[in-house]
């Protein structure tokens, strides 16, 4: 018996019969194997410097600037004073006869580019401003001997025209004397935030930094419109100034503890070092008790240590509640004169920050996440991780990340994890986060994900925040509005040119689950995941671009990926598959026609049920479309058809699931 069977699309949980339906349908069109399938070329072409198979090539380089700092906040005026020395290496093949900076403070000038269209919520719309960064003076040492320069500043940038070039494998040294006014709350990444015992201080982009140099544009100096960053690697030492009865924590190693701690805080630190739980370093009754401090009056400098970083932050109160836990991991060589040290997890958060579900979890949260990511992708490479309970940035810095006092689980458990991720995307992993923003965001909330899953057998899973799947927590049906909206820009659009809208939606969310497809629709775990650490390990404290990864991650994983890429990442291309005609003829095959009307064709799975309580499940590899966008496939022959599934666990976001199920009437 051959019985054709009619589309039964569900209405508030019904089967609604055929005869019911509207007669006018918007009719759809098939894809164009051609056109998904056609060869993809990448933007970068490979070279000499980044190979076809995404791995850096054999004449790979990269410069690097290395950083003494010494630095003093005045808290009464809210001023910090700095002056820095910055070793700058040049490895490319190139003589360089200008350095470029980034002065990011000048992004709170009322004249700043950042001002004009600037991002809701953003300090630019406060009406506050300060008059950025004031340079003192400007030298540079070549061949031992100094030379004064006259910096030529534009918004948010500097160059400096060197005295003599720096030729291929050179070395210039640069001393710069700077101040700027730290702005209030409403600073946001930097900041100087009021508390019942006193301020926090939360200072970020401090420091005129060197811009990248590179091989695919020459000086990357796109101005800072309030996105992020793209930054150089080397190392740290600096030191900052603070009143006797302020406590200061950074990136890095502290290099001085028996200068600026107590006695009792130096064994807190120590049990903490053998625990696995938290352990109170400094407490809330010693944030009024004057004799917690080392110093009584005065002022107390404050020395770190960062190796192989491309920033530093730190944050200074007198209101910090402080407490820590071992990070299992081997101990770490902070400097290249000091001896190995253990590994913290840390939290400091002033007394607002303790109530229920606050920020006595935090330093929970920091640990695993170190110790969670470290296992499953790459080693966390420094000694302590920091998590700061302030104005509430929801910022990350090698090393520290700067979160809200008033976070509470499971808020703060998400944005604690996603902040420490940044710790591999982009601190580990370079990528240029003014232009590929998906890179560092989105690939960080991919790991989140998975995170969210492991932390206490998932007491915060699934991940549902404004990050991933903020609807359902089903990201397959959350992500749907975004692949259906005409305006939502790719994931390839630069970072300044994605609105706020779509921010989240796109650089964050869709960002991460196009890895997510990835690893568990298309590739599978163990193949993603070694491709993933390969990526991770080969371009740790490098600057891969989109190119690179793409290749990368096709070449180890032994996959032609180029459908995926262009679907997912240079259009918002999606899955959109159909039921055709099913034949059931009694004792044969049951043969069921599928259409593609999309232009991702994600593998899908397609389940026939029977009246037995058996099902059948054949899985549908994207090669089927490469040739036509309508088949036919077979199941072994069953008696009692009762209905025909595509995705019926709604693994993959098909944009139109109304004729995704064919139910059998009698």
């Amino acid at each position: 018996m051959s019985v054709r069977l009619f589309l039964l699309p569900l209405l508030g949980g019904m089967l609604v019969p055929a005869a019911l339906l509207p007669e006018t349908v918007t009719a759809k069109t098939l894809a164009d194997p051609a056109a998904v399938f056609a060869p993809l070329t990448l933007p970068d072409a490979p070279n000499a410097y980044r190979s076809g198979s995404g791995l850096p090539g054999p004449q790979y380089w990269q410069n690097r600037t290395d950083y003494v700092i010494h630095s003093r906040i005045d808290t009464q005026a809210h001023v910090l004073h700095g002056s820095e020395t910055i070793t700058y290496s040049n490895n490319s093949p190139e003589a360089l006869d200008v350095l470029w900076l980034q002065l990011d403070q000048n992004i709170y000038r009322a004249d700043t580019r950042g001002e004009v269209g600037a991002i809701p919520g953003s300090h630019m719309m406060s009406g506050n401003h300060t008059d950025g960064i004031v340079i003192e003076h400007v030298s540079v040492v070549q061949g031992g001997r100094a030379v004064d320069v006259t910096p030529l500043i534009s918004d948010t940038r500097m160059q400096l025209t060197l005295p003599r070039t720096i030729n291929p494998h050179g070395v210039a040294f640069v001393k710069v004397d700077w101040h700027y006014t730290l702005p209030g709350p409403w600073g946001g990444r930097t900041a100087v935030t009021p508390t019942r015992e006193g301020d926090i201080y939360e200072v970020a982009q401090w420091y005129p930094r060197l811009s990248v140099y590179d091989d695919r544009r020459g000086w990357n100096t796109l101005p800072y419109l309030g996105q992020e960053f793209f930054l150089e690697y080397g190392s740290f030492d600096y030191s900052v100034t603070v009143p006797w009865n302020y406590t200061l924590v950074g990136s890095g190693a502290l290099l001085n503890p028996e200068q600026v701690l107590t006695p009792t805080e130096r064994n807190r630190l120590a049990q903490a070092a053998q625990s696995d739980t938290r352990v109170m370093i400094r407490t809330l009754n010693d944030i009024t008790d004057p004799k917690s401090h080392l110093k009584q009056s005065g002022e107390v400098t404050w020395h770190y240590a960062m190796r192989n970083s491309r920033d530093v932050a730190f944050a200074a109160s007198p209101a910090f509640v402080w407490d820590a836990a071992r990070i299992n991991l081997p101990p770490i060589v902070p400097w290249s004169n000091y001896h190995p040290v253990p590994r913290l997890a840390m939290s400091v958060y002033p007394r607002e920050g303790i109530g229920p579900h606050g920020w006595d979890r935090s330093t929970d949260y920091v640990k695993h996440a170190i110790e969670y990511f470290s296992s499953q992708w790459f080693e966390y490479p420094w000694p302590n991780a920091v998590n700061l309970g302030g104005h509430g940035a929801g910022m990350e810095y090698p090393g520290i990340v700067f979160d809200g006092m008033s976070d509470r689980d499971p808020q703060l458990f998400w944005i604690t994890t996603h902040e420490l991720g940044h710790g591999w995307f982009p601190m580990i992993v370079g990528t240029d986060e003014r232009r590929n923003a998906f890179m560092d965001e989105g690939f960080n909330t991919f790991i989140d994900v998975y995170a969210s899953d492991h932390f206490n057998n998932g007491e915060f899973a699934p991940k549902r925040d404004s990050e991933f799947a903020p609807k359902t927590g089903n990201p397959a049906q959350d992500i749907v509005p975004v692949l259906t909206d005409p305006n939502a820009p790719v994931l390839m659009t630069a970072a300044d040119g994605v609105s706020e809208k779509y921010r989240h939606s796109v650089t964050y969310f869709k960002g991460a689950y196009g890895l997510k497809l990835l690893r568990e629709q298309i590739l599978g775990p163990v193949r993603f995941d070694a491709a993933f650490r390969r990526y991770i390990s080969e371009w740790s404290f490098k600057h891969p671009s989109p190119s690179d990864f793409f290749r990368l991650m096709s070449s180890e994983a032994g996959e032609d990926l180029g459908w995926f890429w262009r679907g997912w990442y240079f259009t918002n291309a999606a899955p959109d598959y159909a039921l055709g005609d099913i034949h059931h003829d009694a004792g044969k095959p049951v043969t069921v026609q599928v259409r593609n009307y999309g232009a991702l064709p994600l593998p899908v799975l397609l389940r026939a049920d029977y009246a037995d309580g058996k099902s059948e499940e054949l899985r549908i590899p994207t090669e089927a479309w490469r040739q036509s966008s309508d088949i036919v496939v077979s199941l072994p022959a069953h008696d009692g058809l009762k209905a025909v599934t595509l995705d019926p666990d709604h693994v993959i976001p098909d944009i139109d699931r109304s004729d995704n199920r064919i139910a059998v009437t009698p």
